[in-house]
Parts: C-alpha cells; sequence; structure tokens
C-alpha cells in the first residue's frame, strides 16, 4: 500500500494534437511547486500520478498543489494491488476514518475499470463494494445524488482507492501562453488581474512605479509582498521597481491639472512597454475596471491605450468592485492589499481629474514637456528583483 496523489486535468484535454506539450508543461510546472520535496512523477491515461512522497510532507504536497495551475483537482489515494481483499481491505479503511468525522453519513461508490481484463465491471464494483460497506458499517446509508461521502475505486494498472476529490485553481499551466508584464500597484485590483491572466497560461513579470519620499519603503515592501502572494499561483515573477517621483513632480508642475492623472498614466504605460519588450513580454495588464475612478471611463482607456502598441489586457474590466474584491480574498492577498500604505497612484491625486479626455489635447500637453530624459534615467535606474513563493 502507498499514498499517492492523483491530479486530474480538464481543460488540457481539448488541445487535441497539442495536448502532450501542454501536459509536459503541466508536470514542469508540478516539479517545480514540489521542489524541496522527495517525489516521483508518472504520467498515464490522461491522469498523473504523484508517489513516494514521506508522510511528513503530504500535506504540504497537497497545499502547493491545489495553487498549481491546470489542475482541476486533486485527490489523495492509497495505491493497492488489484486483489479484490486489498481493494475491500482499503476502503473499509478509509470508511472508518470518515466516520470518525460524523456518527451517521450518507454514501456512494463510484469505481473507474481502465483494465478492461479485471474480473469486475465498474458497476459491479459499485454493488459489491457498497453492499460490503453497508454490511460493516451501520451508520452508513446509500445516497447517489448528493452522498455525504464518496468511495472511489480506480482499476488502472493497480487499484487507486480514495475518498476526498480537492478542488485546485484550474485553467492553463503557465508558460504555455507566452510572456505579459503585470502594472502592479499595491492595491486590491492588480495582483487579481495578475492571478487572472496567470491562470490563462502566462508568465508574469511585473513593474511597478513608486514615488519616495512621497511613498514609504512600507509602501515598496507591500508591493513585494504581493508580488510574492502572486507567485505561489504564477511561479517566479521578476519585479522591476522604477522610481518615478522626476517624473510625477514634473507633471504636477508643468501639466495641466485636470489632465495629470491621464498623462502619468501613459508615462507609466510607455516605461512598462519598454521593460516589457526587454524581458521578451508580448502584452501589458493591469487591474483597471471600467467606469471605476476617472481613469477608467471608456475615453480615459482609449486615450491611455494610445499611449503604447502593445496589447493591454484588462481581466477585471467587467467586474464590480466586490467581486474584486471577493477574488482578491480568495487567492490571499486581500489582506496584504488594504494595509494603510499609499502608492504612487494615490499621490497628487487633482480635485477635478477629467472624465472624458480628448486624444488631441492630452497628445499635446505631454508633448510640450520634455520627457525623454526622465524616461531614460528611470528606466537605468529601476531595480530588479525576482519574486518567488
Amino acid at each position: 500500500m502507498e499514498r499517492v496523489i492523483l491530479v486530474r486535468y480538464t481543460e488540457i484535454h481539448l488541445k487535441g494534437l497539442n495536448r502532450p506539450y501542454f501536459e509536459q508543461k503541466l508536470v514542469d510546472n508540478i516539479k517545480t511547486a514540489l521542489c524541496g520535496i522527495e517525489c516521483r512523477i508518472e504520467r498515464e491515461h490522461g491522469r498523473i500520478y504523484i508517489l513516494g512522497i514521506s508522510d511528513d510532507s503530504f500535506d504540504a504536497a497537497t497545499d502547493r498543489l491545489t495553487r498549481v495551475f491546470g489542475i482541476h483537482s486533486i485527490s489523495p489515494a492509497y495505491a493497492v494491488d488489484k486483489e479484490w481483499d486489498s481493494v475491500c481491505f482499503t476502503a473499509y479503511m478509509l470508511m472508518e476514518k470518515e466516520l470518525e468525522k460524523r456518527q451517521k453519513a450518507s454514501f456512494k461508490v463510484f469505481a473507474r475499470r481502465s483494465d478492461k481484463h479485471y474480473f469486475m465491471n465498474s458497476d459491479m464494483i459499485n454493488r459489491e463494494l457498497g453492499h460490503l460497506m453497508l454490511e460493516r458499517f451501520p451508520a452508513l446509508h446509500v445516497d447517489i445524488h448528493k452522498p455525504e461521502i464518496s468511495l472511489s475505486v480506480e482499476i488502472r494498472d493497480c487499484a487507486y482507492v480514495y475518498c476526498e476529490e480537492i478542488p485546485c485553481a484550474n485553467g492553463m499551466p503557465v508558460g504555455t501562453a507566452g510572456r505579459a508584464t503585470l502594472l502592479i500597484s499595491g492595491g486590491i485590483d492588480s495582483p487579481v488581474a495578475g492571478y487572472m491572466m496567470a491562470k490563462r497560461g502566462l508568465i508574469l513579470s511585473a513593474v511597478h512605479f513608486y514615488s519616495y519620499p512621497y511613498t514609504s519603503e512600507r509602501a515598496r515592501d507591500k508591493v513585494i509582498e504581493l508580488t510574492r502572494l502572486i507567485s505561489r499561483f504564477a511561479g517566479p515573477i521578476r519585479l522591476h521597481l522604477v522610481p518615478f517621483t522626476d517624473i510625477q513632480m514634473t507633471i504636477y508642475d508643468q501639466c495641466p491639472s485636470k489632465e495629470t492623472t491621464i498623462i502619468m498614466r501613459r508615462l507609466m504605460m510607455k516605461i512598462a512597454e519598454r521593460i516589457a519588450a526587454k524581458e521578451g513580454a508580448k502584452a501589458l495588464i493591469t487591474g483597471e475596471a471600467l467606469g471605476q475612478v476617472a481613469s477608467q471611463t471608456l475615453e480615459s482607456l482609449c486615450v491611455t491605450n494610445d499611449a503604447v502598441s502593445m496589447p493591454v489586457f484588462r481581466p477585471l474590466i467587467g467586474f464590480d468592485k466586490d467581486e474584486i474584491m471577493d477574488l482578491s480574498r480568495k487567492i490571499g492577498t486581500y489582506e496584504t492589499s488594504i494595509l494603510p500604505y499609499e502608492d504612487c497612484c494615490t499621490v497628487f491625486v487633482p480635485k477635478h481629474p477629467v472624465t472624458r479626455p480628448v486624444l488631441e489635447d492630452l497628445r499635446a500637453s505631454e508633448a510640450a514637456v520634455d520627457f525623454s530624459e526622465l524616461i531614460e534615467k528611470a528606466i537605468a535606474d529601476t531595480e530588479l528583483m525576482v519574486i518567488k513563493n
């Protein structure tokens, strides 16, 4: 008898002739997630098996796997030989553990038989094992629609027996869709946006703009921690910390007050695009949601897009704030995001920002000031950190 984790994936099954590539990428990401935990990974028949994990590391391995994009669900299981007595013994053991948590319970048996030479088919296993469970455990009753306990048996090269199916992050394996660069602030939205795009298979790099001394070292540390929290799902992230004080002060001093926020966003996008190109990224990612603030009206977003030639992904564009906050809590970034340390986007906010900017006017205001040297200096002074969990 050996403890094993069964790994399931769903969307990868739709990839046709490219499916082996996606499966291998998922296996590679699993190896990265389980770094430091001794195990072996096997793949066959549309399923991934993780074996050889010590009892001391089993819970840690299970926890890490729940955050690997591409995995639909996992089941901690026991692998035993296919002798019927071995299957029944293991099923009894698992059911005893389940009944320790409750006095009575409904259950069903769910069998799959990949080995078509096995002496019982799936339906026969369901009936026979269900009958034995009822005989041995008086506290059980059958409910095939909404059982409290699902006793699963898979007959493959050996028999896998388990009672638990743990939902995971789903999505596509990170690295199957290329690289994009996230503009990350210290707020709630941008970490969620990064999570959502990594879930679609993108490798993330990130750019953060800070305005020291108007923003504190704690604000900087907050962004580093948010990036680390995203890296639990997305893998290592190259974080670029861009000094933005001189540019922001120049905007504040020399540009029309009502346009300062939009001009600031345009220059951020230009710098982020330059850094993204060096990283080999093909798109930018922001946490903007339509209509949430003045810089996120349709007109403002169009003016911001005009600053760059790269595609800009906005996965939160149709979300309301409550939905974004709920997802932030789910992925574990919310409590860090609400720490009261300002980022540069909240410094020097005009009292009456323009909500329907005209592109030609913004281009003219920006062109009236020579930002080129300031942009080059900001890029040259950018600090690079590789963040991983």
